[in-house]
């Protein structure tokens, strides 16, 4: 794994994980009795896809001064993340889920016991000792804001630093109806958060609940009028659609995904999707070239049990890639 000095991260993710447990065998949950133990959370899943392809990544988030924090906070160091930011709270539990196993590619259920957790007690004083001016990027997602008032103000001061400071912007949705107090909270929260992005990155579902427009064409539209350079929208196994002026010039296209014999798990292809699309461009590849990138590890995160398994190191991505026709 990367080894960083003690200079402040150049990427931070910030927002909640969880400890994950995945059932050993199909059925209900009810009828399970063996889990394997691993961590969950879009934003650590984006966190941990980057640091693999070497990048200095910082973690900001709150854990339960308890043996799931422990295990969170041990895998992600394990994982190469700077976890300076990452603090144990004393009176709050760490989250935790418990997931299905799928078969035939279905989306598995899954159980959260969440509500109240340390996350969800995140707020702007986490940031205090975030140096902003190191930053390069900032990737961040929709699930913050929705855990509590205090986490959804840290999301905005996080964006807000970031700009101001001059780095860039990543922002997924990443949609959980489930947390939001309603559906207009989530839409104009989600948006405001969208307008102080750079690169926005929702799946088409999203896109037409948040916006209210139909195309993929008119989503892009959407976000770009409100000051987003690009916008890269999820097609599910067809692909993506890009539209947006990075390089210096505008254009829009649409690539196809990558074909997937044994789909596994789909929970985690959209970070997957994101650690392809922020890693590239960070790397100065071209949008098309992001696009694509993104496809492909999108489609190596369905084919394996948990949501970071599959994202490659720096070496098996450049050695796919060179595999890949020119386009």
């Amino acid at each position: 794994m990367p080894v960083h000095a003690s200079s402040a991260p150049e990427l931070l993710t910030f927002g909640e994980a969880m400890a994950m447990f995945v059932a050993e065998s199909p059925g209900e949950l009810a009828e399970v009795e063996h889990f394997q133990r691993h961590i969950a959370g879009a934003d650590t899943n984006v966190a941990i896809g980057l640091a693999r392809l070497g990048f200095h990544v910082g973690w900001l988030s709150r854990v339960g001064d308890d043996g799931f924090g422990t295990f969170i906070r041990r895998t992600l160091e394990a994982e190469g993340l700077d976890c300076r930011h990452l603090s144990s709270d004393p009176d709050h539990p760490t989250g935790l889920l418990f997931k299905e196993r799928a078969l035939a590619g279905a989306d598995p259920r899954v159980t959260y016991f969440r509500h109240g957790s340390a996350a969800s007690h995140l707020a702007p004083a986490d940031a205090e000792t975030v140096d902003f001016r190191a930053l390069r990027h900032l990737h961040a997602t929709g699930i913050p804001p929705a855990l509590s008032p205090s986490a959804r103000a840290l999301s905005g001061h996080m964006l807000t630093r970031a700009r101001d400071a001059g780095a860039s912007v990543s922002f997924d949705p990443n949609l959980r109806p489930g947390l939001w107090p309603s559906e207009t909270e989530m839409r104009d929260t989600l948006n405001e958060l969208a307008a102080h992005s750079d690169w926005v990155l929702p799946g088409l579902a999203e896109g037409r609940r948040l916006t209210g427009r139909d195309s993929p064409e008119a989503i892009a539209d959407f976000y770009l009028e409100r000051g987003a350079q690009a916008v890269i929208i999820k097609l599910g196994p067809e692909g993506s659609y890009y539209c947006g002026t990075l390089g210096g010039r505008q254009e829009s296209f649409t690539l196809p995904g990558f074909a997937v014999d044994d789909v596994v798990d789909t929970v985690g292809a959209g970070d997957g999707f994101a650690v392809g699309v922020v890693s590239a461009l960070l790397d100065g590849r071209s949008p098309r070239e992001a696009v694509r990138r993104g496809n492909l590890i999108g489609s190596l995160a369905v084919q394996v049990v948990g949501d970071m398994e599959g994202l490659p190191s720096r070496a098996r991505l450049t050695a796919l890639e060179a595999e890949l026709p020119a386009r």
